[in-house]
């Protein structure tokens, strides 16, 4: 939670990515939980969790020593082991439990509520980052040299948000998580991020159908509803936002500067690939082999401003795709490696979903008591919406910037779901434990049980000396 909360802190305008505070505190989670691993003398994992979070290990370690020097290949290593193996694992060995689980739910809805409240206002004054010559770029926070940060953020806390709503939890927290999701619309569509908008709707419709078929038809009809008649009755929506959603279509016929960049790039990375196969050019080298790749089409760079910064010029130090960065940068050994152990996620977060819409009422939780059907629904649909979420963008970003080390602490929650709770009675005893007591046995069911093997204290001293 304190790696969340310190995302809500401003950024220097000056800063451009690099460690921030938020990544010194991701550091401090993982050397306490791996101190608490030593003093417990606990094995962490069990070998199928350990084997699907170690995998990228091998392709980004492969791709640090083919780095062109020893400090690039160890800060990009330091980088995505924090991101990928580090944090996500320090996040699935603290989360103790579902309750525990739903606290960072809401904890990733706070900060983008709070994060969204700052980027509307910049929206309103005028004092957002630079788009089309106007300061009206929602960006929180983050400044206009992160501008997909406060997308993240306000897209993992619609997504969350609306896992609650759909769960099976007190109507309260259900009505509340509604109000939450419908309040981060407008913050989403004011950072005018294509990607995020993409990535979300996606998400969003994959939870729908998978919390059930029939509501989704029904959330799908209300908001088409909603949305025509802000839209194309009350005139909502600027001319701006307007055609931001238009050029959605038009990024083949008529791209404008920005995907023009973007498609240069990932063929520039990709022609990276093409000469090194297997392990790439090494962490970090793509800013140096871009120019000898791109063609004349690339720009100079994207132009930012706004927000508290001067115009300047940011260089284009990145694909903007995470798979073909990694192509580019670790090869077929790293996108291998790194795509198995999301699509791993994947697959078992998928199996835990199934299990728990298949559990019956009152069925046993491990060795608690029975609890609820679908009291892990809420849980499921989060794990499922970020990882999802995560994929997706991943198509037109990478990691970089102060937000990212957020997207490591949402794979550990989808690990945790993933790889923990679907063999972890603790997580399911403690919930059932929260949740309304049940019936207590029949009395004649208590007295079957023998004495002696549930009370210690009726035992003679030497039958307990011998036990």
């Amino acid at each position: 939670m304190a790696v969340i909360a310190l995302l809500g802190l401003p950024i220097a305008p000056s800063g451009e990515g690099g460690a921030n505070i938020a990544d010194a505190m991701s550091g401090l989670v993982v050397l306490c939980c791996a101190v608490r691993l030593v003093r417990d003398r606990r094995r962490p994992l069990s070998p199928g969790a350990a084997a699907v979070l170690g995998l990228p290990v091998v392709g980004i370690a492969v791709a640090a020593a083919g780095a062109a020097s020893p400090g690039a290949g160890i800060t990009g290593l330091t980088r995505y082991l924090q991101i990928f193996v580090l944090v996500p694992a320090a996040v699935l060995l603290l989360v103790r439990d579902r309750r525990d689980f739903r606290l960072l739910a809401w904890s990733f809805v706070a900060l983008a509520l709070w994060q969204g409240a700052v980027g509307v206002h910049q929206y309103v004054t005028g004092t957002g980052a630079s788009y089309q010559g106007e300061d009206v770029r929602a960006v929180g926070t983050f400044g206009p040299t992160d501008v997909m940060g406060m997308a993240t953020v306000v897209a993992f806390g619609l997504v969350c948000a609306l896992a609650l709503a759909l769960g099976s939890g007190p109507v309260r927290q259900r009505t509340s998580a509604v109000v939450c999701a419908l309040a981060l619309l407008a913050p989403l569509a004011l950072s005018f991020s294509r990607g995020a908008w993409i990535a979300t709707a996606l998400a969003c419709g994959v939870q729908l159908t998978l919390a059930g078929l029939r509501r989704a038809v029904k959330v799908g009809a209300a908001v088409a509803a909603v949305a025509v008649i802000l839209v194309g009755g009350l005139g909502v929506g600027t001319a701006m936002l307007q055609e931001r959603v238009d050029s959605i279509t038009r990024v083949t016929d008529a791209p404008d500067q920005s995907v023009v960049d973007r498609y240069t790039m990932w063929a520039a990375a990709v022609d990276m690939w093409r000469n090194h196969p297997l392990t790439g050019v090494g962490l970090k080298g793509f800013p140096d082999h871009r120019d000898g790749h791109a063609s004349l089409a690339l720009s100079s760079g994207s132009d930012i401003g706004g927000a508290g910064t001067a115009y300047s010029k940011q260089p284009l130090l990145s694909p903007h795709n995470m798979y073909l960065l990694v192509l580019s940068e670790q090869g077929l050994i790293g996108l291998l490696a790194l795509s198995g152990s999301w699509l791993a996620l994947l697959v078992c977060a998928l199996r835990g979903l199934v299990r728990v819409r298949r559990t019956p009422p009152g069925a046993p939780a491990g060795r608690g008591s029975p609890v609820p059907a679908r009291s892990g629904l809420d849980c499921a649909l989060v794990a499922c919406g970020l990882l999802g979420w995560q994929l997706v963008d991943f198509v037109y970003a990478d990691i970089g910037g102060p937000s990212t080390v957020l997207t490591g602490v949402c794979f550990g929650l989808v690990a945790w779901w993933a790889l923990v709770d679907q063999a972890s009675p603790v997580s399911l005893a403690s919930e059932a434990a929260a949740s309304p007591a049940l019936p207590a046995p029949p009395a004649s069911r208590a007295a079957a049980s023998p004495v002696s093997t549930s009370s210690p204290a009726a035992l003679s001293p030497k039958e307990v000396s011998g036990r």
